[in-house]
C-alpha cells in the first residue's frame, strides 16, 4: 500500500503528508495536491467530492487550496489487476472447494452447496 501519481500511477515512495500544494509527480510532473489524489474525490457524487463542507473546485486535476485534502491509499495499480482468469480458482482456495472447479457456474454451484441454498431463484 502506497501513494500513486493520479496520472501516471507511479507509486511515490517517499510522499509527505500532508501534502504541499507545490507537491509535483517525480515522474511526470503532475500537480499532486489535488481533489484526484484525495480520499474524497469520486465522480458519481455533487462536486465529485464526498466532503460535504468542501468548497467546489471547477478542476480536478489542478493544485488547489482545500483543506480538506486527504491523499488516498492506493492497494492495485494499473499493472496489478486482478486477471479474471484467477478468481474461481482464488474464490475455490478461499471457501476450501476443489481445486477442479473451473467454470463460474461450477463454483457457484459449490458454494451453494457449501451453505445450504436453493440453487433456484425465490
Amino acid at each position: 500500500m502506497g501513494h500513486s501519481c493520479w496520472k501516471c500511477h507511479l507509486e511515490i515512495q517517499e510522499l509527505l503528508l500532508p501534502v504541499s500544494r507545490t507537491e509535483e509527480c517525480p515522474a511526470c510532473g503532475a500537480d499532486l495536491h489535488v481533489c484526484r489524489m484525495c480520499r474524497f474525490y469520486e465522480q458519481g457524487v455533487g462536486n465529485a467530492c464526498r466532503e460535504p463542507i468542501a468548497d467546489y473546485v471547477s478542476d480536478k486535476t489542478r493544485a488547489n487550496f482545500c483543506g480538506y485534502l486527504e491523499i488516498r491509499v492506493t492497494s492495485i495499480g494499473p499493472e496489478q489487476n486482478l486477471n479474471s482468469a484467477e478468481v474461481p480458482s482464488d474464490l475455490n482456495s478461499l471457501f476450501g472447494l476443489e481445486a477442479g472447479l473451473k467454470t463460474e457456474s461450477d463454483s457457484t454451484k459449490a458454494l451453494q452447496d457449501l451453505f445450504g441454498l436453493d440453487s433456484k431463484p425465490n
